[in-house]
């Protein structure tokens, strides 16, 4: 069987595998958007309690390999009582990852809006968490799109790490074909080709919201 023909016969297979890195990579960022969001909120509260837990998370899941978080939740969670199912510890490790870097994207673009912004929400009467609710989160959201997009690339790319726990994402459904045919390079190359494709389609889709959300600010 030559390279191309063994390609077209596994790509349904890979196809497969890739919805499930789609779907790994879209619920992790959706759940690390909202971890980042508290985190960063955390971060800028002021309380130096508050914001040392924040400031102690993110320095341990950026300063840690994200395979070593991922064995750490299905490995070492059961010695505490708490096992979990492959899916659900994938999509746990790749959050709490996630969760880090967009905090710190977060932090940074809610720290970008102006304190003027802050001070015309208090005249009108608005809280602190109002405010942020109603007017800083919406304008920080939209300066930090670039980041956001940056993560989710990041995150389709990072799911490879979940084969390891036995998850049937795109990487493992190509080594199980592998270890049939005995042929890595061409399925290893398709494989890279479908991440590449995924990962081109999420950058221009980053770019179309950036000029969607340019225009909708400048009107």
């Amino acid at each position: 069987m030559t390279p191309i023909d063994l390609v077209i016969q596994a790509l349904p297979v890979l196809l497969l595998g890739a919805t499930v890195t789609l779907k790994f990579a879209l619920a992790s960022a959706v759940l690390g958007l909202f971890v980042g969001l508290i985190v960063a909120i955390m971060g800028i509260s002021g309380q130096p309690f508050i914001t040392g837990i924040a400031r102690a998370y993110v320095s341990l899941m950026r300063g840690t390999p994200l395979l070593v978080q991922i064995f750490v939740v299905y490995y070492g969670l059961p010695d505490l009582g708490i096992s979990l199912d492959p899916t659900s510890a994938g999509i746990l490790a790749l959050t709490a990852n996630a969760g880090a870097y967009l905090s710190e994207s977060m932090r940074g673009a809610i720290l970008g809006v102006g304190r003027g912004q802050w001070s015309a929400a208090h005249s009108l009467g608005l809280t602190n968490l109002q405010t942020l609710r109603y007017v800083i989160c919406p304008q920080a959201l939209r300066m930090a799109v670039p980041s956001l997009g940056n993560t989710l690339i990041s995150l389709i790319k990072d799911t490879s790490l979940v084969s390891v726990i036995t998850v049937t994402e795109m990487l493992r459904a190509a080594q199980e074909v592998i270890a049939s045919t005995f042929q890595p390079l061409p399925l290893y190359l398709a494989a890279a080709a479908i991440y590449w494709l995924l990962s081109t389609a999420m950058s221009w889709m980053q770019r179309h919201i950036e000029v969607r959300l340019a225009q909708a600010h400048v009107r």
